[in-house]
């Protein structure tokens, strides 16, 4: 008999994907499947295993709606299926989050389950705006309404007096379409329309927008500023107050749109969004491995006769280690062999084996990599070069004219998982930068993106790791804004800073 699964709710936060707990990321990274609504960012999913099932439950256009009743149901039969499903939900789960709701429905079938408590927005998003929920001498309270589910009839709800009257912070979550009716059910119930109020937009996010007025001025300013949602409402006195902070992350404001590969890609954002920047993946690079091909088979068996090995990517490394160990051999076959990385990148992830980099040519590119090797290669020794598919033609084109003897081998390939054409274009709508790690990258954008999705380049800065996918871009009709001038991740990130900064100072 089938083990029963368990059922962990987690709370996603506000919105910034740093603002959800450790125990929550465990969860995700542990999970056989999530059940999702619609996120505030999807970066959390980057989060849940590969292998892993998402299933998405929430509302959004063009997709079924399932009903409460149908989630429950759901959580129950992927439980019963011996999976661990995690439950994510935005904010907290018990913050008008409806997780009491799912929490019964687990439990009355005996399903084993857990609450992973999320930072909710009536907190953080105030804090983001600068706003303290409470204050020594200002407020010694506060309280949360929701305005979503204001009667259909247009009137309050039977208790809005009762909460109207009480003392400290009032905080409506998601009542926007409501703050007419809002502020008037508090002007009538003695709030005075000096009473200071704010509405925050997309608190915590990139775009987070903040009007402060009073009971009598908010509602104009916010229909001059267009706040629109998601938004908060608070009124009290400590909305007056201003604590926004004064440190920012060098890239905090910035929207980055992300290709490349899973690894690259994840590497990349999280060094985006450590350094503040919002990020979002519009095109993924899958690897296709030829590890266990014919070609790879041979080359491993005639390991003896290599003198060298000539790494073009930290892909290429790990796809070769585990082919290597697949063939039934290890890493003492290749003690009499010397190792090339094109950069510091590879020759890191080379290191991550237990080998050293023989040869790093200063200029981390393909052509520069061949350039030096014709000094160190001696002669009659033989290259072994397993790469990508659409590896650099300049790499063999200059050992060539050398006369160095090598095998160049496709180690593997890469196929792009990508956005649709309509919700690619309304990512980079939104997006100050759009970065490419490779030559790859670039062509499989060009491909796949069309004329609407590649005109939208001319509103966004382009950035390039380095001169050679640059000159990839320029193939394409488009030049780089930003190119990297140290081919790594790091190099990426300093170089979207750099910019970030330059606009920001103008």
């Amino acid at each position: 008999m089938k083990e029963t699964g368990k059922v962990f709710l987690v709370g996603a936060g506000p919105g910034d994907p740093g603002l959800i707990t450790e125990k929550g990321l465990k969860r995700l990274r542990e999970c056989d499947v999530v059940v999702y609504d619609h996120l505030a960012s999807e970066r959390f999913l980057d989060e849940v295993p590969e292998e892993s099932q998402r299933i998405y439950v929430g509302k959004k256009a063009g997709c079924h709606y399932m009903k409460q009743e149908e989630i429950n149901q759901l959580l129950v039969d992927l439980a019963r299926e011996g999976k661990n499903v995690v439950r994510l939900k935005g904010g907290d789960p018990f913050v008008f989050g409806r997780g009491g709701e799912e929490v019964m429905a687990v439990s009355r079938e005996g399903i084993p389950f857990e609450v992973v408590s999320g930072v909710t927005s009536a907190v953080a998003a105030l804090a983001s705006a600068g706003i303290p929920v409470t204050h020594r001498a200002v407020s010694r309270s506060f309280h949360i309404m929701t305005g979503h589910t204001m009667t259909e009839a247009g009137k309050l709800p039977l208790d809005f007096s009762e909460f109207a009257k009480l003392s400290g912070t009032l905080i409506f979550l998601m009542g926007l379409t409501h703050l007419p009716l809002i502020v008037k059910g508090l002007l009538e119930n003695g709030k005075p329309g000096s009473m200071p109020a704010a509405v925050i937009e997309k608190g915590t996010l990139p775009g987070q927008r903040v009007v402060r007025g009073t009971l009598d001025t908010v509602e104009q300013r916010v229909a001059e500023e267009g706040i629109g949602t998601p938004a908060i409402i608070v009124v009290g006195e400590v909305t007056a107050l201003d604590f926004a902070s004064t440190y920012h992350e060098p890239l905090e404001g910035a929207r980055v749109a992300v290709t490349g590969t899973d690894l690259l890609a994840a590497k990349l954002r999280k060094s985006l969004e450590e350094a503040g920047a919002y990020t979002e993946c519009v095109l993924s690079m899958e690897l296709e491995s030829h590890r266990s091909g014919e070609a790879m088979k041979t080359a491993y068996e005639r390991l003896a006769d290599y003198g060298w090995i000539v790494f073009t990517s930290a892909n290429a490394v790990r796809e070769f280690f585990l082919g290597l160990l697949e063939s039934g051999r290890d890493n003492r076959r290749l003690g009499h062999v010397k190792f090339a990385a094109v950069g510091k990148g590879t020759a890191k992830e080379l290191l991550q084996y237990g080998f050293t980099t023989d040869y790093m040519p200063e200029e981390y590119c393909a052509a520069a990599l061949a350039e030096g090797l014709k000094s160190v290669v001696k002669e009659g020794e033989r290259l072994l070069i397993p790469r990508s598919g659409k590896g650099s033609p300049e790499l063999v084109e200059i050992l060539d004219s050398a006369g160095i003897v090598y095998d160049d081998i496709v180690l593997y390939d890469v196929a792009e998982r990508r956005k649709e054409a309509k919700e690619m274009a309304e990512s980079l709508k939104k997006a100050d930068y759009l970065t490419f790690a490779s030559g790859s990258g670039v062509d499989a954008f060009f491909e796949n993106a069309g004329e609407d999705v590649t005109a939208l380049l001319d509103e966004i800065r382009v950035v390039c790791i380095g001169d050679i996918t640059a000159r990839k871009l320029e193939e394409h009709g488009r030049k780089a804004d930003v190119t990297a001038a140290r081919f790594t991740v790091e190099g990426m990130t300093e170089a979207i800073s750099r910019d970030w900064n330059r606009g920001s100072e103008n």
